[in-house]
């Protein structure tokens, strides 16, 4: 078991530097073993299913890395936070803009503003900049968001995503409102997508696992006694909100980079149900409860999809039942909230669930 912030606060420099090292090995070590099941079914998929199959994986990869940058900031603050999706939306956006061929800009956004419809920049250069602004942006939302706890820090983190869903709606000579930004150079495959989740995973693990994330936590559960051991709860969650935006920043580049074309309605509501749906289902203590999350409430709600439509049962026509995956998405939270409120991970990573589970057999 991880050693708590307060022990670790409060040891010696040279102790808890001893075990800050070892429990990075750890993490590093934990961290693919906690990617390993997603990694799986990914290669899997890459080696005997149809481009249809490894078109819907692309989307729960990108799912994937959304939930785990939204476990970052709330599994460790224990804050609930509704915008994420808007950081999802300025990476996509931010790559659309800056990497979309010349001439495709000039049927979407012929007049786009500070010279933009005449830019066009290598996709990679294109990412790195539109995750910097997903970075200044999110340094400027968190000041607020650290000084805040609560409903009050929830509420703001709603509103920011009003907002720029506002403005992706009316900033239509930049942006193209309702409209679909279409021709966005498709650069992202399965491959590279796996990678991606695979390090965002364990850039998640090792944060959890820091000096930081062990006092964030702390500071959560106990205020008072954190404060009294010297912990700056602000400034850790303004890292924890800055490092899940980057994250979700990172998932709206790679959507952009796979779909080639995005539209506002993607990075709204409909987002944000799925993605809280799936870490709730997981559980919010651990990069593990993300994943598990991910993988079933992704298969479960293509299952529901396939016979939304109707179905043949034993000869028998059912009837269309559309809607059936958003109140499944509400049935899975009520019952996750009321049966099951650790999630299906509970509080130990992969890789501690497996060591306490060999332990347990050697005896």
């Amino acid at each position: 078991m991880s050693d708590s912030a307060e022990t670790i606060a409060a040891r010696p420099s040279s102790t808890a530097t001893r075990a800050g090292n070892g429990q990075f090995r750890r993490s590093l070590v934990g961290g693919p073993v906690t990617a390993l099941p997603a990694v799986v079914i990914g290669l899997a998929i890459l080696a005997f299913a149809p481009a249809y199959y490894t078109h819907l994986a692309l989307a729960a990869f990108v799912n994937l890395i959304i939930v785990v940058g939204l476990q970052v900031f709330m599994g460790n603050s224990n804050i609930a936070n509704l915008g994420h999706s808007a950081f999802v939306g300025i990476g996509a956006y931010g790559v659309a803009v800056l990497s979309t061929p010349l001439a495709m800009k000039k049927l979407s956004i012929p007049n786009a503003p500070f010279g933009l419809a005449f830019v066009e920049l290598n996709p990679f250069i294109a990412a790195v900049l539109a995750l910097l602004v997903v970075a200044v942006l999110a340094a400027i939302s968190g000041k607020i968001i650290s000084r805040l706890s609560g409903v009050a820090a929830t509420i703001v983190s709603l509103a920011l995503l009003i907002i720029v869903h506002s403005v992706f709606l009316n900033w239509t000579d930049l942006f193209k409102g309702n409209q679909a930004f279409f021709g966005i150079p498709k650069v992202i495959n399965l491959p590279a997508m796996l990678v991606a989740s695979v390090a965002v995973i364990v850039i998640a693990r090792l944060f959890k696992d820091s000096r930081w994330g062990l006092q964030l936590r702390a500071s959560a559960q106990s205020p008072q006694a954190a404060a009294a051991f010297g912990i700056d709860a602000k400034r850790l969650r303004l890292m924890a909100w800055v490092l899940s935006a980057l994250i979700c920043g990172l998932a709206g580049v790679l959507f952009a980079y796979f779909a080639g074309t995005i539209s506002p309605k993607l990075f709204y509501f409909q987002q944000i149900f799925i993605t809280l749906a799936m870490l709730i289902l997981g559980g919010m203590a651990t990069v593990t409860g993300a994943v598990t999350g991910v993988i079933v409430l992704s298969i479960g709600l293509e299952f529901i999809r396939s016979i939304e439509s109707g179905v043949t049962i034993a000869g028998i026509q059912l009837p269309q039942l559309l809607g059936l995956s958003g109140v499944a998405l509400g049935v899975v939270i009520v019952l996750c909230m009321a049966f099951r409120p650790g999630g299906i991970s509970g509080r130990l990573e992969l890789d501690e669930q497996l060591s306490r589970l060999f332990r347990r057999n050697v005896r």
